[in-house]
């Protein structure tokens, strides 16, 4: 059985995840996950945790948090605002993204 875990605060998610091997900083952009040494697409990578954030004492805290990993070893943090991605990102990406909070 898998431990899911739940964290007060985003910065706890991070931190965990740091502790875990997530290492990378990920972000978006048009058709990719980039960092700080290259970038891969949507079906080069799977997401292994996901935590959400309503932001309802804290608005600061309304994201949604990635653990991800690439099918090339790269493990990192992806940090998003809720339903927020801009227009240029992938729509496969995106759709990937949101179907797996979902299921958490």
């Amino acid at each position: 059985m898998e431990i899911v875990y739940h964290y007060a605060t985003v910065l706890k998610a991070i931190t965990d995840l740091r502790e875990k091997g997530y290492t990378e900083d990920f972000n978006l952009t048009d058709n990719s996950i980039t960092f700080n040494t290259g970038s891969f697409g949507e079906d080069e990578f799977e997401i292994s945790d996901v935590y959400f954030y309503e932001g309802e004492s804290d608005p600061d805290e309304k994201a949604t948090v990635y653990g991800i990993e690439s099918k090339f070893g790269h493990k990192g943090v992806l940090v998003t605002g809720n339903d927020a991605f801009p227009e240029s990102v992938s729509r496969k990406i995106v759709d990937k993204l949101l179907v797996h909070r979902k299921d958490k």
